[in-house]
Formats: structure tokens, C-alpha cells, sequence
């Protein structure tokens, strides 16, 4: 099978990492991919929106199917485009629609779609700049701290938690006066929940899902959760609270809502969807009178980044043939393995992300590739082989190849993530990893997991 992999971050390079093991992975296209994913197939020099050069591409090489990694453009409507193509309307594109992808595109879709489909989330309600005085008398009803989203993508950047509410109302007036430009021209304001949170993903095929290993991702840029908001530093799977009764409530109260939920208001959804989960106190003041239960935070129509990347790892089940079943509404029919091994990842990123950065500088200290990147089809151990994988994988999030060396590219820059009996020792060799691996201004959070 012929496979083209859209995207160029850690998330695409871990997905890339994972197809690449597939017996039924042929050759494996990404686009635009990073200077890691070309280990794992051929980079193509294509951006993941162009669906025009996409689409053409697909018909010259004979792609047998797509694999959407980013979030742009599903929610730009890449999987309808090669539908509605007579040339791309037989390939398999896994990712959902673009009616689909408003679960992420659109907050106040989200958290109207659960309110109708009885799904556990916080209060709210949704603001544009002509009910700004509305908006901020909604603050007025809420207990600090206050929670802000912008209604479109920002790349993760979108929501703000505030401590107070003069801060609150400062912030509701920037982001409808175009903080975040049209991504904010609406602004849904939230209740806190207090609690800690973690990441589930299901893939679906429209009817069915599969639900795979489950993720705490860390998004503030300093240790004890201070600073601003990045993409994310790090993860962490398996998470100690998400016991398999806590995951069975997860399960009924919302996984198996939203795939009802979408198939009845005729939604065409094949693909992966997130749901940033909380697990919410309900007296966060009175510990001993507090009882916990997961609520959906937000909805996201693809895989997390940071948590492809412990995720992917722990997955034992061969990826293509989970997608195939997407493809053909057999999903039900697989079963779901996974590693028993602890999973976590340190992101590495450039000073001063997540504001201003300068790129372009040498990464000294990786790996070895052949040591990390088996080639396709080869990693099929004998049966006394328990564990083929190395303890550690590096995956790249914003590099690529200059003059023959690896430079930086981005904000984050590297993905290190480990194998461990246990949350512990993968940690621990995340972090000596982390430490060999040397560019100029590189930070990393020294507390991934250390909440749990």
C-alpha cells in the first residue's frame, strides 16, 4: 500500500514512525515532513493545504491512501475535496470532514454539540463583539479564575485562564477587538473546572471506534505549570487516575455519545478524534466532600502533539490495519494491544519560544537514525523478541536538513521520548537523553510528569 502522510511536526513524525512498521506499508510519502520522517519514507517537497498539488500528487504516484496529521486542513476540507475529485474519490482519506473537523474549528459548535448530546463539560456561552457588555456581565456570574477561548484555531495559543476578573474583562475586550484575529472575532467564556487532565483518543470509523492508550500532556512553558501557553512540553502515558473504571465512565458518558452524536446529525467522521478530558472536583475547597468525574474540556479532530508521541509507542497493534478498518466500517472487527510499558516525552524548544526565537542552528548529539528508524516492513520480531523498539525515540518537531546537518526549524524542535518499567525510569531516560542532545539556546522542562 502506497501511503501519504500529511503533515511536518513530532505528531506526523511518530505517525510516520508507526505506518513505517506496517507489512502492509509499501511506501510511505509525507508532506511536507521534517528531517526525522525522512528516515521513515520520502519527504515531499508539498505543503499539507495545497489540496490541488495533494490531489495531483495522489493520481501521479498511485496513493492508496491518505493520512491527515494537522488540523488545518481537515478543518479546511481536505477529505471532501479528494471526494468530490472523480481523479481522488476512491482513495481512503483518514480524517474526518470538514462538517466534521468544526469539532475543533469551532468552540461554540463543540459545546453546543455536547449540551445537545447530554455530554458532561463546563457552563458557558458564546460572545462576538457586538455583545461585548453581555460578555463581560457573564464574567460577573462566574468564580475566578476565568477561563477564555477563542472560538477558532490558534494553534493551541487560543485560551486564557485568569486570575482575576479585571484581568478577565481586559482580555475579553482584546480578543473581540481581534487578539487573535477572526479566530476571536467570538469568544466563548467558560467556567473553571478544577481538577487534572488528561488526553483520550478513540479512532472511528463513522459507527465504531477503537480507543487508543491515553496521554497527560503538559502545555505551560515552565515547570510547576507557570508562563504562557505552548503546544506543548511533554507527556506522559499511561496516567495513574485513568483506572479502567474511570475510563469506563469516559467510555459511556462521552466517547459513545459524540460517535452517536455525530452519526445522527449526519456527520461523515473517519479519523481520530481527542478529547481533552478533565477529571473535575467538584468541591475543589473541601477535599474530603469532593467527588471527581471526567468532563471534555475541548474536542480536537486529530491526534495531540505532544501525545503522538508516548502514544504511538505504546500501541502494539499494527496502525495500517486500524485504518483500513476506518476505511471500510469494519473497525469493530480489530483488537486493540498495547504496550505495557510506561511511555514518556520531553520536548526540547527554542529559547524564548513560545514568543520570539531565532532558528537555524546546528543539533548536536542525536542518535545514530538506523539505531531508532528500522526500515519499513522490518520490524516484525521473532517471537522470543519481547521488545524490538529501542528505549528511546527521537522525533522531530520543527527541524530540518541544511547543508547535509540537522538544524532547528522551530519553536519545538525535538520530541525525546522513552520506554520505562515505569514512568520513572522512562522519564529518566528521557531526560539523559535530553541532555546529550545539545543547539544553541535549548530549553526543556525538568518536571514532565512529576504532578502525577
Amino acid at each position: 500500500m502506497k501511503i501519504l502522510l500529511l503533515g511536518s511536526g513530532g505528531r506526523e513524525h511518530a505517525l510516520a514512525w508507526k505506518i513505517a512498521q506496517s507489512k502492509k506499508c509499501e511506501k510511505l510519502y509525507i508532506a511536507p515532513g521534517n528531517a526525522g520522517t525522512g528516515e521513515c519514507g520520502e519527504n515531499v517537497e508539498m505543503k499539507a493545504d495545497d489540496f490541488e498539488a495533494i490531489k495531483a500528487f495522489c493520481v501521479e504516484k498511485a496513493i492508496d491512501m491518505v493520512v491527515v496529521g494537522p488540523e488545518v486542513p481537515l478543518v479546511k476540507g481536505i477529505y471532501d475535496d479528494l471526494k468530490n475529485d472523480i481523479r481522488t474519490q476512491h482513495i481512503p482519506v483518514i480524517g474526518p470532514s470538514k462538517k466534521g473537523a468544526v469539532l475543533e474549528g469551532s468552540k461554540d459548535f463543540a459545546k453546543a454539540f455536547m449540551m445537545r448530546h447530554h455530554i458532561p463539560t463546563a457552563r458557558y456561552e458564546t460572545f462576538d463583539g457586538t455583545r461585548l457588555q453581555e460578555g463581560l456581565a457573564f464574567l460577573e456570574t462566574l468564580q475566578p479564575p476565568y477561563v477564555l477561548k477563542a472560538d477558532g484555531l490558534c494553534a493551541g495559543k487560543g485560551v486564557l485562564i485568569l486570575p482575576t476578573l479585571e484581568e478577565a474583562k481586559h482580555e475579553l475586550k482584546q480578543m473581540l477587538g481581534g487578539m487573535f484575529g477572526n479566530a476571536s472575532s467570538r469568544v466563548v467564556i467558560e467556567e473553571f473546572m478544577s481538577g487534572i487532565e488528561c488526553s483520550v483518543f478513540v479512532l472511528t470509523d463513522g459507527e465504531h471506534y477503537q480507543i487508543l492508550p491515553e496521554a497527560k500532556d503538559y502545555k505551560r512553558i515552565g515547570e510547576g505549570d507557570t508562563g504562557l501557553n505552548t503546544g506543548g512540553m511533554g507527556s506522559v502515558s499511561p496516567v495513574p487516575f485513568a483506572t479502567k473504571e474511570w475510563m469506563q465512565q469516559v467510555e459511556e458518558r462521552i466517547i459513545r455519545p459524540t460517535v452517536e452524536g455525530l452519526k445522527e446529525e449526519g456527520i461523515d467522521y473517519k479519523g481520530f478524534i481527542f478529547f481533552g478530558l478533565i477529571n473535575a472536583c467538584s468541591c475543589p475547597n473541601k477535599p474530603k466532600k469532593a467527588t471527581y468525574e471526567p468532563k471534555v474540556i475541548e474536542y480536537n479532530c486529530r491526534m495531540g502533539d505532544p501525545e503522538t508521541e508516548t502514544v504511538m509507542l505504546r500501541l502494539k497493534t499494527d496502525i495500517v490495519d486500524l485504518f483500513e478498518g476506518v476505511a471500510n466500517g469494519t473497525l469493530d472487527q480489530y483488537t486493540i494491544e498495547f504496550d505495557d510499558r510506561a511511555a514518556v516525552c520531553v520536548m526540547l524548544v527554542s529559547g524564548g519560544y513560545p514568543e520570539e526565537y531565532i532558528t537555524g542552528f546546528p543539533i548536536k548529539g542525536l542518535p545514530s537514525p538506523n539505531t531508532q528508524h528500522p526500515a519499513p516492513n522490518t520490524q516484525h520480531p521473532a517471537p522470543n523478541t519481547q521488545h524490538p523498539t529501542p528505549d528511546t525515540v527521537i522525533f522531530h518537531a520543527g527541524t530540518k536538513m541544511k547543508n547535509d546537518k540537522v538544524v532547528t526549524s522551530g519553536g519545538r524542535v525535538l520530541a525525546v521520548s522513552s520506554y520505562g518499567k515505569d514512568k520513572s525510569e522512562a522519564l529518566q531516560r528521557s531526560f539523559d537523553m535530553a541532555q546529550q542532545i545539545d543547539f544553541q539556546d535549548k530549553y526543556f522542562r525538568r518536571d514532565i510528569g512529576a504532578d502525577l
